[in-house]
């Protein structure tokens, strides 16, 4: 059997979270130091620890299967890849940037300015939609130094925190592109290649339900098992239990983390009592 081929970054911000996420998949590797491919123990994979910036063009040339990339990559790059999953880590925007002093938020700023970007393509489409004439200088690295050095009057990178505009004298004035970690495969997989994908892809979607959930027990009085029943959406039925104190159950159930407070506020409005909320390790459905 042919082993599935995956890239992930070799450094960079992705690389600790897509490692994390494989090894959440119950996927294992000898971790050997600066090793530039790995193939795993338990499963048919073959990890390759690849430059972000060379991963699509591997990917669209079929040199690796698989990648984990940031979909501002894919959007910056235009190559014929298929996302396949967005993973929920590592996100962040690309953004136009401009120094503290300068007061408007409106893009028309840019009008005949020079913008400093590692960005061009997505740069240079967003300014196309809004009519604005700029010149884009391309950079590669150290993107926020070009306006202290006037090399340009701002910039359009990625933002995450916000920490290294703010250490460079810098603002975000727009977001123009939302990121975040997405699994994309090249549009020539063998029929046996796709069903080891399908296989890991059931395994990161397991992984991904349950950070998405929290399990919940809780005490409620009999009577009002019905109604603290239709605040727990996420499964077909909730488990309930009897309590040894008669005209009590306890009541098991999962809830979406991002509602998590707004469900304890109508869970305990509808009499539901010692709440307790435990992390899911994995949940298949």
């Amino acid at each position: 059997m042919s082993n599935l081929k995956i890239a992930i970054q070799k450094s960079g911000r992705l690389y600790d979270e897509s490692l994390k996420l494989l090894k959440d998949c119950g996927i294992s590797y000898n971790d050997g130091k600066d090793q530039l491919k790995v193939i795993c123990d338990n499963f048919p994979l073959e990890i390759y620890f690849l430059r972000n910036s060379d991963i699509p063009q591997y990917v669209e040339d079929c040199v690796v299967d698989v990648a984990i990339i940031g979909s501002n990559l894919l959007e910056e790059t235009e190559k014929k890849i298929d996302i396949l999953e967005y993973l929920g880590f590592s996100k962040c925007r690309v953004s136009l940037a401009v120094p503290k002093d300068v007061e408007t938020n409106d893009i028309s700023f840019f009008q005949g300015r020079k913008i400093a970007t590692s960005y061009p393509n997505t740069l240079s489409k967003f300014l196309a939609k809004n009519g604005i004439r700029a010149d884009i200088h391309k950079i590669s690295g150290s993107v926020e130094i070009a306006p202290n050095i006037g090399l340009a009057a701002g910039i359009c990178d990625i933002v995450s925190s916000g920490s290294t505009l703010f250490k460079n004298g810098l603002r975000e004035m727009q977001a123009i592109l939302k990121s975040e970690a997405v699994l994309v495969a090249n549009q020539a997989l063998s029929e046996e290649k796709k069903a080891i994908l399908d296989r890991l892809i059931f395994r990161i979607r397991a992984v991904l339900k349950a950070k998405q959930s929290k399990y919940i027990l809780m005490n409620v009085p009999n009577e009002k098992i019905e109604q603290v029943s239709k605040i727990l959406p996420v499964l077909k039925s909730p488990t309930v239990l009897p309590l040894a104190e008669e005209g009590w159950s306890s009541i098991h159930s999962v809830i979406d983390d991002n509602r998590f407070w707004e469900v304890i506020d109508e869970l305990k409005q509808a009499g539901a009592q010692d709440i307790l909320v435990i992390p899911i390790d994995k949940m298949v459905i």
